[in-house]
């Protein structure tokens, strides 16, 4: 596919992609804040995009957006136990131990999930499709428990996914995974300077 043809289906893409994409935005952008309000625009993304991927054949992506869901709620109710004076989230850190094991399952569970897609559905790109799947999981699992290091995942998962979805012709949405790739970016840097300045400050404490 060349510049002029993404152009093409980034112009013509549904109204559906469209709206998914910009609350997509607005989420990630949110969380960057630490602001409780990504999980509202979360759970619009979320919802649209399970029925795009269903339509396009990635049904690892489709079925990771319905947990997603479910996430959404369940980061809420996380998040909302743990802010700040400011109505911020506070930053956990963890642990190097902890990170080694999310990154082993990450790697387990793709294979397995993605040879499953290989040899019992039509689904396009397994193990790339399962691979985004998984790591997302662990990384919205480790966002939703405010661990620091989710947005280490979340750019591993964007790299991959850019790809994935330029293959597939979802143009609006792999325009969205690199602004997301950016902003993962952005938000590892917030958090961790977010995360030095509560620590700066218990130590005063």
């Amino acid at each position: 596919m060349n510049w002029s043809e993404w152009l093409t289906g980034f112009a013509g893409a549904s109204p559906i992609e469209w709206i998914a994409t910009m609350s997509g935005f607005l989420c990630v952008y949110l969380v960057i804040k630490r602001s409780i309000w990504c999980f509202f625009f979360g759970l619009i993304q979320v919802t649209l995009y399970a029925w795009i991927f269903f339509g396009v054949k990635l049904y690892s992506d489709m079925l990771l957006h319905i947990i997603y869901i479910g996430f959404q709620i369940y980061g809420y109710w996380i998040w909302s136990k743990n802010l700040d004076d400011q109505h911020h989230v506070i930053v956990h850190a963890g642990t190097l131990r902890y990170y080694i094991h999310m990154m082993l399952l990450v790697a387990v569970t793709s294979l397995v999930w993605g040879w499953t897609m290989a040899n019992s559905t039509d689904a396009s790109l397994p193990y790339y499709d399962a691979f985004t799947t998984c790591a997302s999981l662990v990384a919205q699992w480790l966002l939703s428990h405010k661990k620091l290091f989710n947005w280490s995942f979340w750019i591993v998962v964007d790299i991959v996914a850019i790809w994935v979805y330029w293959q597939k012709g979802l143009h609006p949405t792999s325009a969205l995974y690199f602004c997301f790739l950016i902003m993962a970016c952005i938000g590892q840097w917030q958090w961790f300077k977010s995360y030095q300045n509560s620590f700066a400050r218990s130590s005063h404490g």
